[in-house]
């Protein structure tokens, strides 16, 4: 029998209640939600004004013997409709740290460590896990993270406006199999549909392979800021894969100067099923019969050492400081000596001194010649500074 597609379509109310009783989930791999206020309001007038709304696309996934079903794409916009049906929009201004608020309230009475919410990775799991109704989460919610919006919606509003949807059944119980499906599907929600925002579309295929998921974004990787804006660990992953393949930074992402997320695509595509690029070394290549997290651990310590988990001046900054790091300890198994560390520090911040010396290179870094240019730098620089870890072998 063929995978089967099914259509139709509900009311946002019916949309609504669907998420809150946990009928759809939103899977690990989409953890952000980044739209903006106007764009949700934007929204809500596309459905007053009877707009054409692109469907949501909800997909059956065999997970531990249980069947669920989750959200493949659509997520910013029914995260959108359920903080218009609740009259809320995450403050990020304003969203209260674990710090600021001490676990407790203005009254200084405790607060559930579970229903603190990180701004950083807010969807609307953040709000479902504090109740199942509008007053009960309305109630849990921590004063000052929400800005209360009037979306000028009512009961009407949500009961008789509809949202369309797909609903994928691959004809197979078998993970992988389901996996591979969902790739293709992935793919051609890329070139067909809705274009997604490149980090909610690349993330998705994170999912594809439970195994990864935290390979492609490591804890430690929450650490690691650019004005704010987290470390797009792939990046590195992708890149450093190929110059481990070829041994070289001159031919990195060829053919994909002007369509770097393509590239990032493929190398996740090479791991998760497909196979589709001969570009990347294998994960089993370079890590055999061991996995990930020892050279995880390693790389979050060695940041730590050397003082690096802060935000930085520019990618310029992060490129040099941290390409190196990560290729010698995950790929050459390699370990940094920390003893010699006031003279690498040095190094690199020379090193970066004279990137940003050069105007184009300050003014375009994303230029694949400058970037390749500070991997090369980066990985010459800590080539001094590392040495073997036999530890990896007894890991």
């Amino acid at each position: 029998m063929d995978n089967k597609i099914y259509y139709g379509e509900y009311s946002l109310k019916h949309w609504i209640n669907l998420i809150l009783k946990r009928n759809i989930i939103l899977p690990e791999y989409q953890r952000y939600f980044v739209w903006k206020q106007e764009k949700t309001k934007e929204l809500i007038k596309a459905f007053k004004e009877k707009q054409f709304i692109p469907p949501i696309t909800i997909g059956s996934f065999e997970e531990d013997g249980k069947n669920v079903n989750l959200i493949l794409d659509g997520q910013q916009r029914l995260t959108s409709i359920l903080l218009a049906y609740l009259g809320l929009f995450p403050d990020k201004k304003s969203f209260a740290s674990k710090e600021q608020i001490g676990f407790a309230d203005e009254d200084d009475n405790p607060i559930d460590e579970g229903l603190m919410d990180n701004i950083l990775e807010w969807n609307f799991n953040s709000l479902v896990k504090k109740g199942r109704e509008k007053n009960e989460i309305k109630n849990n919610i921590i004063d000052g993270n929400y800005a209360n919006i009037d979306y000028e919606v009512d009961d009407d509003f949500f009961n008789n406006n509809f949202l369309g949807f797909s609903y994928l059944v691959p004809n197979t119980n078998d993970q992988k199999q389901q996996q591979n499906f969902y790739s293709k599907v992935f793919r051609n929600i890329n070139m067909q549909g809705e274009t997604l925002l490149p980090q909610e579309s690349r993330s998705a295929l994170y999912y594809l392979n439970k195994d990864l998921t935290k390979y492609f974004k490591p804890e430690f990787v929450n650490k690691i800021f650019v004005n704010d804006a987290k470390m797009d660990f792939v990046r590195y992953l992708a890149l450093l894969s190929q110059y481990q393949k070829d041994g070289s930074q001159d031919g990195l992402a060829k053919g994909f100067a002007r369509k770097m997320e393509k590239y990032y695509e493929e190398y996740i595509y090479s791991l998760v099923g497909e196979n589709t690029s001969n570009l990347f070394v294998s994960y089993y290549d370079i890590f055999k019969d061991t996995n990930h997290e020892f050279a995880f651990n390693s790389i979050e310590k060695t940041l730590s050492e050397l003082g690096l988990f802060a935000k930085y001046e520019s990618i310029i900054d992060m490129d040099v400081k941290l390409f190196g790091l990560i290729y010698f300890i995950m790929f050459k198994k390699f370990k940094i000596e920390l003893e010699k560390k006031d003279e690498l520090l040095g190094e690199l911040n020379q090193e970066i001194s004279k990137f940003k010396n050069v105007y184009l290179h300050k003014k375009n870094p994303s230029a694949i010649k400058y970037l390749k240019s500070r991997i090369g730098s980066s990985i010459e620089i800590y080539s001094k500074y590392a040495i073997r870890d036999v530890t990896y072998e007894q890991a």
